[in-house]
C-alpha cells in the first residue's frame, strides 16, 4: 500500500485525501470543492484508480481574476493496493467531498493440492 500512500502525497496541493481501511474495503475520501456528481468520473483499471474531476467556478461579471490558483480540472492516476478491486465499488459526492468505497478481493481459501504420479 506504500505506492498508494506515496501517490496521495503527490496529489496537487489543493487536493486533500484520507485513506481508511476496514476488513472488507478501502475508503478514499477526497476534498474537491466545486465538484459535483455530474462533473467527476472514476474508474479502476489494471490496479489503478483513474479520476477526472471538473470544478465549477463562476465569477460575477463585474469582477476579473487577479490571481487564479484553484484549478478547474483534476486528472490523476493512483495505484491501488493489490487487494483492492473495482468490482462493486461505489462513490458519492456531498458538498465537494468525494467518497470512494473500494472493496477488497476475498483471499483464496487454503486447500490441499493433490499430487499424482506421472
Amino acid at each position: 500500500m506504500s505506492a498508494l500512500r506515496s501517490a496521495l502525497r503527490e496529489l496537487p496541493d489543493p487536493v486533500f485525501a484520507d485513506l481508511l481501511e476496514s476488513d472488507s474495503e478501502y475508503l478514499l475520501v477526497l476534498d474537491l470543492p466545486g465538484v459535483t456528481a455530474d462533473s467527476v468520473e472514476a474508474a479502476v483499471e489494471r490496479g489503478r484508480l483513474l479520476l477526472e474531476a471538473r470544478r465549477e467556478k463562476d465569477a460575477p461579471p463585474e469582477f476579473r481574476y487577479v490571481r487564479e490558483d484553484r484549478s478547474l480540472f483534476l486528472d490523476v492516476d493512483i495505484p491501488l493496493p493489490p487487494d483492492a478491486t473495482g468490482a462493486g465499488a461505489e462513490g458519492a459526492v456531498h458538498r465537494g467531498v468525494l467518497e470512494l468505497h473500494l472493496p477488497k478481493r476475498e483471499a483464496a481459501p487454503e486447500r490441499t493440492i493433490p499430487i499424482e504420479s506421472a
